[in-house]
């Protein structure tokens, strides 16, 4: 594919992505909940990074101008891959321990839940797996991209002081005492941080399959005035 497509390609990827998120939130504030009664969940709130991240890199790539930086892209790629994996196997699970009542939705409503579950993420990944620069990541980043989460878990728990409310199972203060969030806490972040490394570890594999561009042909010193070793 020439850089021309690639980028072609990158761009309406990204503007699906985009438009995806924005049916998503709408979608669900159809429902019982308000778009600010959405914003304290974790889902809207990596759903709205991603937005934001993909609707500026899709500029970029339409511009050819550079894409974000890999540790960004690899930080809100975690995140939204966190509220996939969470939702499917944690909350959405009837065999965790915190699984919540699956509530009989409208279509509409249904169906911003599965594009703020599943399909944003599926394509975030889709787009950070096909178009990122390959090869940028560290393992150290793993760590680094847990600020944003542990800076969740206090808001939660703040804001649970407060509204005596707590967004997610594992996170209330009122059921599992803080002993008990503190152990969830824990197995998450050492989940994420897993799932950080993961991340790392599939950049660098497919940064040993991307083939490196063919070099320019060389000219000779009677063309260009110097030699194949760049000597005059």
């Amino acid at each position: 594919m020439s850089l021309r497509r690639r980028r072609a390609a990158a761009a309406v990827l990204r503007l699906v992505v985009v438009l995806s998120v924005l049916a998503g939130i709408v979608l669900t504030a159809l429902g019982p909940a308000t778009v600010t009664g959405l914003l304290p969940y974790f889902t809207i709130q990596s759903n709205v990074a991603v937005g934001a991240l993909a609707g500026y890199a899709g500029l970029s790539a339409w511009r050819d101008r550079p894409d974000p930086p890999s540790a960004l892209r690899g930080a809100v790629t975690l995140y939204i891959t966190i509220t996939g994996v969470v939702y499917h196997l944690v909350l959405a699970n009837p065999a965790s321990p915190f699984a919540m009542a699956q509530p009989d939705r409208a279509v509409g409503e249904a169906l911003g839940n599965q594009l703020l579950h599943t399909v944003v993420p599926l394509l975030a990944v889709a787009d950070w797996v096909l178009f990122d620069q390959r090869g940028r990541l560290r393992p150290r980043y793993a760590a680094w991209w847990l600020a944003f989460p542990l800076g969740y878990l206090g808001f939660a728990l703040l804001r649970g002081l407060v509204v005596h409310a707590y967004p997610y199972p594992f996170l209330d203060v009122g059921e599992l005492g803080y002993d008990g969030v503190a152990i969830s806490a824990v197995f998450l972040a050492i989940a994420f941080w897993l799932l950080g490394l993961l991340l790392v570890g599939i950049d660098r594999t497919l940064s040993r399959r991307t083939p490196t561009p063919p070099a320019p042909a060389a000219h000779s010193a009677r063309d260009t005035g110097v030699t194949v070793d760049g000597l005059p």
